[in-house]
């Protein structure tokens, strides 16, 4: 768990100092079948030599698996203390990491203790921007508990938080020291949380990975309804299921390994977050992310198809997938003066460029910067024709955030 030292060069002349230092960033995902079952050592070896832990927990997750927890680390006799947290989109905030900063200091965290932070990825992003603040810099393990914390929020190394109405406005790159990826979890996990998360795994396909695209279609409704395989599913389905999880892990890390400070502003995976950021929070009760980066989704493909890259068909199939795993392709929320508010937004942060990603053709990507007001406007009363039959051009299913 020690952190390997930076490579650093200093360069002294008369009249100026330079300093060029390189930082090592290493973590690993590791599947873990039963993270808390005892005979798992899995994560006992990561605070056996400290004689403790500190554990953020969502308040849901302590709530069906806080005795399991408790009885594993009893079992490998480390002392445990866990702070369950209720964390809703609405307080992704400066106030809710201040608390969990208040609770590090509490137990007497010190600079070089990991925290372990079980929960999906509102739990990690807030408790890792916490840890990428506290001390400036202190370590952490994830254990995601959601599909969209196992296949996406985990995977990379940003934490960060929501500030007014600007999604993740406010954050850090710090990446866990280690991620245990126990797909069991999803036997627990409301459909609502499945489908948010398989929202992400649409996203990925579309742009990066045809055959999981395909995947997805075939399989998508089931994997949606039995928890990926793990609520009365075959040992076929959970064959797939692991499959499907396992491509977009491996095609998510393939895009960012080389890019984990965004550097390169170019970013496939940012399909479906271009519009949705100022989308998701507009509403007093945020949607969920599945739905809000869906609806971006299906309207960038009736983009993507108006200017050639992608077929009728393929831009079809990409709205019919979003619709059959009861995602929104629309909203009433999805205006062109929203549209372009949020292109504004989203301008500021890839550096000036709007740098809209859609799929060209389906497992393939490329990137729009020319997009005018005038094309936008055209494209969404389009867009909203294309879609009025489809059962989620309204409202999609249970696609609204919990209350703070």
């Amino acid at each position: 768990m020690t952190a390997s030292a930076p490579r650093a060069v200093l360069t002294a002349t008369a009249t100026d100092f330079r300093v060029q230092s390189w930082e090592p960033i290493d973590f690993t995902l590791r599947y873990v079948d039963g993270v808390f079952a005892p005979e798992n050592p899995q994560v006992a070896d990561l605070y056996r030599d400290r004689g403790r832990c500190l554990a953020i927990v969502d308040e849901t997750v302590h709530g069906l698996y806080g005795d399991r927890m408790r009885a594993y680390f009893d079992h490998h006799r480390i002392p445990v203390t866990i702070v369950a947290l209720r964390i809703a989109e609405t307080a992704k905030s400066l106030r809710t990491l201040e608390r969990i900063v208040d609770e590090f200091a509490a137990f007497g965290l010190l600079r070089t203790e990991p925290v372990l932070v079980v929960g999906g990825g509102l739990t990690t992003d807030v408790t890792g921007f916490a840890c990428a603040s506290y001390k400036r810099g202190t370590p952490y393990v994830r254990i995601p508990t959601t599909l969209i914390g196992l296949i996406d929020a985990s995977v990379a190394m940003k934490v960060a938080v929501n500030h007014g109405k600007h999604k993740n406005r406010l954050g850090a790159f710090h990446a866990s020291r280690e991620v245990l990826l126990d797909f069991g979890f999803l036997a627990t996990l409301p459909q609502p949380q499945v489908r948010n998360g398989l929202a992400e795994m649409v996203k990925i396909a579309t742009v990066a990975n045809a055959e999981l695209f395909g995947v997805l279609e075939k399989y998508g409704e089931e994997l949606l309804t039995t928890g990926f395989g793990h609520r009365d599913g075959t040992p076929e389905l959970r064959e797939t299921a692991h499959h499907a999880g396992y491509e977009a892990i491996r095609t998510m890390l393939e895009l960012e390994h080389a890019n984990l400070h965004e550097l390169d502003l170019d970013r496939v995976i940012a399909f479906g977050h271009t519009w949705s950021p100022t989308l998701e929070l507009a509403p007093d009760t945020p949607m969920l992310h599945g739905h809000a980066i869906s609806i971006d989704m299906a309207f960038s493909a009736t983009l993507a198809q108006r200017r050639g890259h992608v077929s009728a068909g393929e831009r079809d199939r990409i709205h019919r997938l979003f619709s059959g795993l009861g995602l929104a392709v629309d909203s009433p929320l999805l205006t062109a003066e929203l549209l372009t508010r949020a292109t504004d937004s989203i301008v500021q942060t890839r550096g000036g460029l709007l740098r809209a990603a859609v799929p060209d053709p389906i497992g393939a990507c490329r990137f729009l910067n020319d997009v005018t007001t005038t094309e936008l406007a055209d494209t969404l009363a389009a867009h909203k024709d294309l879609v009025t039959d489809l059962p989620t051009a309204v409202e999609g299913v249970a696609m609204w955030s919990r209350p703070a």
